[in-house]
Order: C-alpha cells, then structure tokens, then sequence
C-alpha cells in the first residue's frame, strides 16, 4: 500500500520538476504516476523483503506526448529506494537509452530533490579486453587463440594497429573509458572481435589488468547506483545467465520495460540458436591441427593431459556427422548438388518444426558429441583458469595457462551453442504447444557453399512468465502502442503477461479531430497490383508542392516503382529510404522545410516508429497500404500452422491485431505536439470493404474521418 509519506515524497517530487522545467501537468501523466506507485508500493513481503504477493507488474499504454519517461522516474525511483531495491530502466532503442541517460535523468536530479545515483550498464563485449588492447600494442605474437584462431580474419593490416595505437593512447591518459559506442568513430567489428572478450573468456580478477579493466570500472559503477539504464538485450542476457551476473538478481530489482512492444520478439531472437556446419568443420578443423602444439603447452598438467587426449576421437566423430548433416541439408532443401551463384540466401522450413526421422537422427548423434566436447573444454576451462589464482597449485605455470584461456573458453562458448542446435533438433515437441521453428539457410562463406542450421521457439511467452515476471520484485511495461484492436490480449500471449497484472490504457493529451484521416476515392484494393501502384503515383503527383509528407510503402519493390514512374520535377522532391543514411535523410528534410520547398520522404516500416517530426515538418502521412506482414518468416509461418492445426485463425489472431499496432504507429508520426494538425491518408480501399477494416479504423485515435470525400463524425 502506498503509505502518506512515499506518496508526499513522489507529488512533491512531481509539483518540483514541473516548476523547474517550466511543464504543464497532464492528466495522462499523472494517472501514471498514481498506477505506477500503487502498483509497486502495493507489492507484498515477507521480513527478508522477499516478495509474496503476484500483482506486482502493471502494463500501461502511454501515447505519444504524456510524458511517460518522468512519469515512470517520479514513481518508481522513491519506492524501490524505499524497499531497498534497484530501479533497471530497459529500452529496445539506442536513441531512447540516450535521451533516459543524457536528458531526462539529469533533469530530474537537477528539479525533482530527489537524491540518487544513475550509471548505463551494458554487456561485457561493449568494453575493451585491455589485456588485449595491451597484447595487440605490443604485436600479439604471445597469443596462441589469435595466431591459431584469427589468422584466418581480415587483419586490416595498418589499420588495425593505427586503431589500437589510438585506443591504447586515449585509454591510458583517461580521454577514452574503453566502452565501443564512446569511441568516436565507428570501429570495425572484426578489428573489435579481437580487443574484447566474452563471460567465458575473462578471466576477473585473476586478470593482470583487472584494476584498470573498463568492463569491471563500470560495473562498479553499477553497484552503488539507484537507477540502471540498460536495453531489453541485456537484461534478456543477464536472465538466460541465471540472472544478478551482469545486473542485480532479478527478486532485488524494480524493472521498467520503455518501448515495452518490442520485448516479445527481443525474447524470440535471443533465444534463437544457430549452426553453420561449414563454419563448425573449419574450427575443428583448426583444432585439430593446434592438437600438438595444445598438448606440448598444456600436456604437462596431467589433468589437461588426458582431456587432450580425448579431444582427437570427439573431432573425428564429429566430422562425417556434420558431413551427413551438410549432405542431408542440401537434400532436403533440393539442392543435391550443393549451392548454385542464383540460390545465396536461400531457405528451407521444416513444416509444423518436423524434421525428418534421418536428419533427427544424425542430430541426435551430434548431441551426444557436442555434449562430450562442451563438457571436456569446460573442464579445461576451469583448470586454465584456477591456474591463474596464485592461492591455487594446478601444476600449470600461470604464463603458461593465461594465452591459452581465450581460446579454449571460446571453443567452449562454440561447442555449447552448437549443443544447444542440435539438441533442438533432435528433441520432440510437446504434443499440446506451440512446435519450435526449424529451418535451414543456404548461403555461402568465402566463396564455399555454407548451409546454416537455425531453430527457436515461435512464442517467449513461457520463458519470460518464468524467468521475467516469476522472478522479478515489480515491473512496468508501458510503449505508446501495446494495444491490438484496442485490447492487450496479443501482447498478454505474446509476453506471458497474466491476466491478474495491472492494464491501463492512459488518455493522450492531444485533441486528435485535429487531424484527418482520410480513405480517398482513388484509394485501390492493393491485390490489383498494377492499379494500386498507378494510384500511389497518381496521388504523389498531386500532392501540394508545400506539403511536408511522409509516405509509408510496404514493400521495397513498390516503393521502387513508385520512384520510377514518377514525373522528373516530382521525384527530385523525393527523399527515398537507402538512398542515404535515415539521419540524413530526415536531416535534409527539415532543411527543405525550412527553405519553404515542401519535401516528401519515402519509407519502409522502420520509418513507422521512431521518426519524429513535430509541426511543420510533418503535415501529411500516406499509407500506401495496411500493413499485414506475410507469416513468411519461419518463426511466424510455424506458428501460423499451429494455430491453423489448432482451429484457429492465423490471420484473424495474428495477422490483423499485428496491422492493429503498425497502423497506430504509422498514424502516429503525425501528431507529435499538442498543437500539431495535418492529413493522414490510407490508399488501401480494403480499409472499407473487408470485414477487419471496421476494427482496424475503430483501434485507431478519434481522428476527423473523411471516407471518399465525406466528413464523418
């Protein structure tokens, strides 16, 4: 229950940062604030602040212009100081993780009298291995993981020297805190591959470097900070590492998930497992060869000694299974003969997640090997890295077991992930859930034919019920759009949220009659290809030379086309999608704003969300067509079979709630602003004529309706 001094403490803190900032209460705004703090102070415990109670997550769609990153700070912040816990703020965006830690995080320290600590936490490969740094700066002719291992990569040559002399220069006098994203210019994944390191790798403090390692400063950054500001990734990671390794323990933590839409499939893709079976035969391969340079290095210890001596009985079983499945692979996907120059990229889906009783079997096998393999460099691992605690006698000299440490950990972190692959293969699914996904991607490496096996499960919803919610103290979970059809059913299947947790749909403080959405005459059912797109061009044509327009395509194709068969005077008006970085090409929108020009972006999904022009330099939204995602991807195409095996409705269930919340996404770049106004305009006529287009205008704001030319209410 939210006692009279907590909630003094947080108004006060509200009626302060309005004043310094110079803000007009809103009431969405505050309807947060108050969901919030009940919901979290209302949380139940034991005396060891355990929590007991499972109400203890609320889920509030907040539109643009509420002010829901205060809202969510201002009611938050002073409960979990007051329990004792810490306040992890996740975004799915980079943008919004900036403007929580450089804008609005400052200033409710600045206004609120609200005394606490914030630091950014981010996964260890965001940080500079120094010893690394340190071995690259001298040559890294010491090193056995990068002369075995990466002799093979691109070394940049000059270049990657240049980089490191500058890394090493700007880290040792303070001007660089070693984390990748503060580095000025962007570096190079394969040069940064080889100056950091993963939880496998590192070796704490057993390190020579730990009292200068960036990773571990600012983790201790982290240790005394109230707030944490991370992204979904990480704390998607920090869980599937059993949760507290890189953030606090999940039971002492209030989270609040910012652009909480995009967790589900966040969730999905981290738990999406993948083996390239020609990448895998060329590590072994390696390996092999390393056998006895391996064992005149470590063979002295008699431990690692009879674990080498394993090692060349796994490789060779290993090897013509992995044959069979590249063969078996390429049989099944109907390509015999390997991968032809016209097939790069090509995929098979296993219908319903079934694999063949061969393919399963062959899978099977690998499990088997693979866990042998996992468990062996594990305990090599372990040994390596006891080696280099001087209050521990291995047997192994510590300069002797400290190079080789990386390369076995990351044989390990291989071996493990092609475990985790293969056992999904060769499991069954439970005859009463959704299959896992399982596909296979031709592709090619070097000029070599590759084949890729994947696999993953077709919703997050249990892992996040169980790991996420079952485990944290309090959640928040709130985006402008977690709605379908104005419900939050699809979110609740998608994110394994319960139907006892806390909904809320808070009112926005736009008036939206300020805008039209209009359905023109000209407006065409998309299947009539050909008509649709010569309305699309047909309407571009006549837009006002004035207008500020963003028009959303759902196909690259079409927007191609559209590009084409524009008149020369209308297409030098066009700023298109790839033909320039997204920054500049908003960038040199506003510009033609400013110049009085009138200008018109052409865009693909991704400038449906996160493309903000407030007033004049957005007076128009086109929406070439509803946008339905084809379940063509072998996650969705899984699941839409299930649910079809099921009686259901694929596109009723997923297809059409899923349009729900791109289209509310796409009418939002308009408003922006209480005192914006302007035009949306969909041309897909289907809106009108299909039984779903009633739920899909009725899911969207109260906008002015202006359907082939007629004003409605």
């Amino acid at each position: 229950m939210l006692d009279e001094v907590l909630k003094d403490e947080i108004q006060t803190a509200y009626r302060r940062v309005l004043e310094g900032l110079e803000l007009t209460p809103r009431y969405g705004q505050r309807l947060m604030i108050a969901e919030i703090a009940r919901t979290l102070a209302g949380i139940e415990t034991d005396d060891a602040g355990r929590r007991t109670s499972d109400e203890h997550v609320c889920v509030l769609e907040a539109g643009t212009g509420t002010g829901k990153t205060l809202a969510y700070l201002l009611a938050a912040l002073p409960v979990a100081k007051a329990r004792g816990k810490r306040l992890v703020v996740a975004t799915a965006t980079v943008a919004l993780q900036e403007q929580v830690l450089h804008q609005d995080l400052p200033a409710l320290k600045a206004h609120s009298g609200l005394a606490f600590d914030y630091a950014l936490a981010k996964g260890r490969g965001r940080y500079v291995c120094v010893a690394r740094l340190d071995q690259a700066m001298e040559g890294g002719e010491d090193n056995p993981a990068l002369s075995l291992f990466e002799q093979s990569l691109d070394s940049g040559g000059d270049d990657f020297q240049k980089l490191v002399q500058s890394l090493g220069e700007a880290y040792g006098n303070g001007r660089w805190q070693g984390d990748r994203d503060s580095w000025p210019e962007a570096i190079d994944d394969a040069h940064w591959r080889k100056l950091t390191v993963d939880h496998r790798q590192c070796t704490n403090r057993r390190c020579g470097h730990f009292g200068a390692c960036a990773f571990f400063r600012a983790r201790r950054d982290l240790d005394s900070a109230d707030i944490i500001v991370a992204n979904h990734d990480l704390v998607l990671a920090d869980l599937a590492l059993g949760g507290g390794v890189v953030l606090p323990d999940p039971g002492d933590c209030l989270y609040v998930f910012d652009e909480g839409h995009h967790l589900p499939d966040k969730a999905i893709n981290h738990f999406t497992h993948r083996f390239a079976v020609g990448g895998g035969l060329r590590w072994l391969s390696t390996l092999k060869k390393s056998l006895s340079e391996l064992n005149q290095q470590l063979g002295v210890q008699p431990t690692l000694a009879r674990l080498l001596s394993g090692l060349p009985q796994a490789i060779e079983a290993l090897e013509p299974r992995l044959g069979e499945a590249f063969s078996l692979g390429h049989q099944l996907a109907g390509r015999p003969e390997g991968l032809g120059e016209a097939e790069e990229g090509a995929q098979h889906r296993f219908e319903m997640g079934r694999v063949p009783d061969a393919l399963r079997e062959t899978s099977g096998a690998l499990v088997t090997i693979f866990a042998e393999l996992s468990r062996t460099l594990e305990s090599m691992s372990d040994i390596l890295r006891e080696s280099l605690d001087p209050e521990k006698s291995t047997g192994l000299p510590r300069e002797q077991a400290e190079p080789w440490l990386p390369l076995v950990a990351l044989l390990h972190g291989r071996a493990l992930e092609a475990h985790a692959l293969w056992l999904a293969f060769a499991e069954s699914d439970s005859a009463d859930e959704p299959p896992r996904a399982r596909w296979l991607t031709l592709e090619r490496f070097g000029g070599e034919p590759e084949l890729t096996f994947a696999a993953s499960p077709v919703s997050a919803a249990h892992t996040l019920a169980k790991s996420l919610w079952g485990r944290c103290h309090g959640a928040v979970v709130t985006s402008a759009t977690l709605t379908a059809l104005g419900r939050f059913e699809r979110l609740q299947e998608r994110a394994g949220l319960a139907n006892r947790y806390r909904y809320q749909r808070l009112p926005s403080p736009f008036d939206y009659s300020r805008a039209v959405l209009s359905v023109p005459r000209e407006a065409v059912d998309p299947a009539d290809r050909e008509g649709h797109e010569r309305a699309i061009v047909e309407f571009v044509e006549a837009l006002d030379d004035k207008e500020a327009v963003l028009m959303l395509f759902s196909s690259r194709a079409q927007l191609r086309g559209v590009e084409r068969a524009l008149s020369r005077e209308r297409r030098d008006r066009v700023l298109a999608q790839d033909r320039l970085p997204k920054r500049e090409l908003v960038e040199r929108h506003r510009e033609r704003v400013d110049k009085g020009e009138g200008s018109i972006l052409f865009g693909l999904a991704s400038f449906a969300e996160g493309i903000d022009l407030p007033g004049e330099y957005l007076t128009h939204v086109v929406i070439t067509r509803l946008p339905f995602a084809v379940p063509d991807d072998p996650v969705g195409a899984t699941l839409a079979e299930w649910i079809e095996s099921q009686g259901g409705n694929p596109f009723m269930r997923i297809s059409v709630p899923d349009a729900s919340i791109k289209l509310v996404q796409a009418c939002g770049r308009l408003i922006r602003k209480e005192a914006d106004v302007g035009r949306i305009t969909l041309l897909d006529r289907r809106v009108l004529t299909r039984r779903y287009g009633r739920a899909l205008l009725d899911a969207l704001p109260p906008f002015t309706r202006e359907i082939d030319g007629l004003v409605q209410d």
